[in-house]
């Protein structure tokens, strides 16, 4: 099946600013709306959208955004069996849980894919509405089995970039070339205790959605890696080479690449990053392929030097996390800007929260997982199972573990109890961040966990600016703003 020509907006104007892909629904259409709408790029999170989609249909879609995309959505009958399940017009009664959604497995449910396909074209189709700037979705090489289904609707709703990040995503260029052309298409995914494995999810795009597809562009695929070792990886077999690159520091905020060689930490256990923790810049640009700096680039002169180093631009988060377009509740949102305001606020590198092994970035905030009593009072529970793992069971079936859930299941399943410590439920407490956190049988709401980047700098400035807060428009702005010469 032909494929749309690939000179699109994106490939013909490149942008200086690629907004980061942020949380679960952090980076919300609504910013990444506000983004494209100026020329730059911008991007949703690809985390859980089955969740989000299917949570916002049950707090009734009252603006009837979601509706509105799903209305342009390919397949009426499918998106009838969606709002049939989860839209509660008027929403939740008080006290009312959430409905569960179909885990990601290896095997997925035909209702699972479904929702992931018919939810990535929703959050890309609003982000995408009402204008032609180029919009992007992130995604987490570590949640394999959810890939091909979110990134199938991502691409029937014309996104425009795919940027996967959290791994090496060296089987994403297949996998965008085979959806483009509605081709059955897998994702390998790992299985511990079987490396050789040819293990997969699968998606097939004409049974699931039927006949009269609608021709598709490939997107971009922007690879997000921390070293020029990987950008080398890549680059060396055209099978696996992304037309770009996202090289991210240290300093960025969520996941990110363990530090290179011995350790070194400070007082407060934290770890000390110097130039061998950055990627070199020269061996990344002599690969030939754009690419943007991220991690402490949220400052003018950032950027600016970004691109004096031969770079693009550079991919900023941490002032569009806190802009108002931003899928942060406003009372979390309020508690993190006084906190820059007040320079209070710290985030600092956790090494266990994660449950993918990661560090992870942490901001401090009270009331939430950032503290340690906070985090081991909360009950251990896996009931989302996003960041899961899968592994060979010894009756040669494939099992799902994640040390977030409760310690004695999770050593019945092979894992080591070490492994539990100080884990967090990542993806229960990023969904409270964006309010659609579970409610529980006993009342108890889920505890929020933010991340941002480790550098403060861009928010602190914008902050003496904007004390009430600011848009997006108002960041970037300020970002894209001329040097000034006295």
């Amino acid at each position: 099946m032909p494929t749309s020509s690939p000179l699109r907006p994106l490939r013909r104007a490149l942008p200086t600013i690629i907004q980061g892909g942020m949380g679960v629904a952090v980076s919300s259409w609504r910013l990444a709306s506000a983004v494209a709408r100026r020329g730059q790029l911008g991007v949703v999170s690809g985390t859980a959208l089955d969740l989000v989609l299917a949570r916002r249909l049950e707090d009734g879609d009252a603006d009837g955004s979601a509706r509105r995309a799903m209305a342009a959505f390919p397949a009426p009958a499918l998106v009838e069996r969606v709002l049939t399940r989860y839209l509660r017009p008027g929403g939740r009664a008080p006290g009312t849980a959430y409905t569960p959604v179909p885990r990601v497995s290896l095997r997925p449910t035909r209702a699972g894919q479904e929702l992931t396909v018919l939810a990535g074209f929703v959050e890309v189709w609003l982000a995408k509405e009402g204008h032609d700037g180029p919009v992007g979705v992130n995604f987490l090489e570590k949640i394999q089995m959810a890939l091909p289904a979110a990134v199938y609707g991502a691409m029937l709703a014309g996104v425009d970039a795919v940027l996967v990040g959290a791994g090496i995503p060296r089987h994403l260029p297949h996998l965008l070339d085979e959806l483009a052309a509605h081709r059955p298409a897998g994702m390998p995914v790992d299985v511990a205790g079987d490396p050789g494995g040819a293990h997969a999810v699968a998606i097939d795009p004409p049974a699931l959605l039927g006949p009269g597809l609608p021709i598709l562009d490939r997107p971009l695929f922007l690879a997000v890696v921390s070293s020029e070792v990987l950008v080398a990886y890549l680059t060396r077999d055209p099978a696996i080479r992304p037309e770009g690159f996202v090289i991210e520091g240290p300093r960025a905020g969520g996941h990110n690449a363990p530090p290179r060689g011995r350790q070194v930490l400070d007082e407060r256990g934290q770890p000390v990053f110097g130039a061998r923790d950055d990627a070199d810049v020269a061996k990344v640009a002599a690969a030939g392929l754009p690419f943007w700096l991220a991690g402490a680039q949220g400052t003018p002169e950032a950027v600016r030097a970004a691109v004096a180093a031969g770079a693009v631009g550079a991919q900023v988060g941490t002032v569009f996390a806190l802009s108002t377009e931003s899928g942060l509740t406003p009372s979390l949102r309020g508690r993190l800007l006084a906190r820059v305001r007040a320079g209070t606020l710290e985030v600092l590198t956790d090494a266990v929260a994660s449950p993918t092994g990661f560090p992870f970035k942490v901001a401090q905030l009270e009331g939430s997982l950032s503290d340690p009593a906070t985090r081991g009072a909360r009950p251990r529970l896996c009931d989302l199972g996003y960041l899961r793992s899968a592994y060979l069971k010894d009756n040669g079936q494939v099992g799902y573990r994640c040390p977030a859930e409760p310690v004695a299941m999770f050593v019945r399943k092979g894992g080591s109890a070490e492994d539990t410590t100080g884990r967090a439920c990542l993806c229960n407490s990023l969904t409270a961040d964006v309010g659609l956190g579970q409610t529980r049988p006993d009342g108890r709401a889920e505890e929020p966990l933010v991340t941002l980047g480790s550098d403060l700098t861009g928010a602190s400035r914008l902050a003496a600016l904007h004390p009430d807060g600011w848009s997006a428009d108002q960041a970037l702005d300020w970002l894209l703003a001329p040097a000034v010469h006295d």
